[in-house]
């Protein structure tokens, strides 16, 4: 009897959870809230910090070029300023026809952010490789490489999208961004575990190795994570119609996945890596710091 008793009221629990979830959903206030103008807010402020961060820089080290550093923030600053602009217009974007366009405003800018975070892990490569004593000409041609391949098949899926629209396209699409995902948590997992582990062996009273350490450590850890929710909720999003990313019917859904999966990241990422490089003729400048 106990047993029944609980099994019942879990049963109640999940069945008002799931009236309120709907009841949000449907609500016009919720679509409102939680679609246009918090999202769209949120993004517009970490445009607006990766923006003023690589003027920072600009200013502080303006003899130099367009360092790893100035383009990590310059494509952050171009996402989440498109990203902010299909937010404020998601409504408009939801009636564009063809349909494909839709799917490419919302698509675009989550290929360019696995482009910028990329980079990171290119970045990090290329200091583990060369403290091994071990070549580096090959990373950055297999970042293009990998980057070439990664928005021609996606360019491909549109088109055929476009061509003839059926479910099995739409799944296909989403199931490939859910894979270019997790290639690249595994891309930080790799090498953001190795430069860190790499950076534990050296002492503890080293300069700068304590501060250089946690940040590898809380960037790799915030990236693997954020890249690998998206990898799960893309799968979800192919794979039940009641998860779908891309409209304004599921507003708490669309709300925490971009909030977990780009806006939280980027924000703690940025905050992380806010530190200015050291002007010219202090010390020998680093690409990202």
């Amino acid at each position: 009897m106990a047993s029944a008793s609980v099994v019942a009221m879990a049963s109640h629990g999940l069945r008002n959870a799931a009236d309120w979830w709907e009841a949000v959903n449907n609500s016009p206030c919720g679509r409102t809230g939680f679609s246009i103008p918090l999202l769209g807010s949120l993004v517009l402020l970490v445009s607006s910090l990766s923006y003023i961060q690589l003027i920072r820089i600009e200013c502080r080290v303006p003899e130099y070029g367009w360092t790893t550093q100035k383009v990590f923030h310059l494509l952050n600053f171009i996402v989440n300023a498109v990203r902010c602009v299909v937010f404020v217009f998601r409504r408009n974007v939801q009636l564009l026809n063809p349909e494909i366009l839709q799917h490419i405003l919302l698509g675009m800018p989550g290929l360019v952010f696995f482009t910028t975070y990329a980079l990171l892990v290119l970045f990090w490569a290329e200091i583990y490789y060369q403290a091994r004593g071990q070549s580096t000409d090959g990373l950055r041609p297999s970042f293009y490489a990998i980057n070439g391949v990664v928005y021609s098949a996606q360019i491909v899926l549109w088109l055929l999208l476009w061509w003839k629209p059926v479910r099995a396209l739409h799944v296909l699409s989403k199931m490939f961004f859910a894979g270019v995902s997790l290639f690249a948590a595994l891309g930080f997992l790799l090498y953001g575990g190795r430069l860190f582990l790499m950076l534990r062996r050296f002492p503890v009273e080293s300069k700068g190795r304590r501060k250089k350490l946690q940040e590898v450590g809380y960037v790799t850890s915030i990236c693997f994570t954020c890249f690998l929710i998206r990898c799960i909720l893309m799968c979800f999003d192919a794979l039940d119609k009641a998860a779908d990313l891309d409209v304004l019917d599921h507003p708490i859904l669309n709300f925490f996945y971009y909030l977990l999966v780009e806006i939280l990241p980027s924000a703690l990422v940025l905050f992380i890596l806010r530190k200015l490089p050291p002007k010219r003729g202090i010390t020998q400048y680093h690409p990202i710091h």
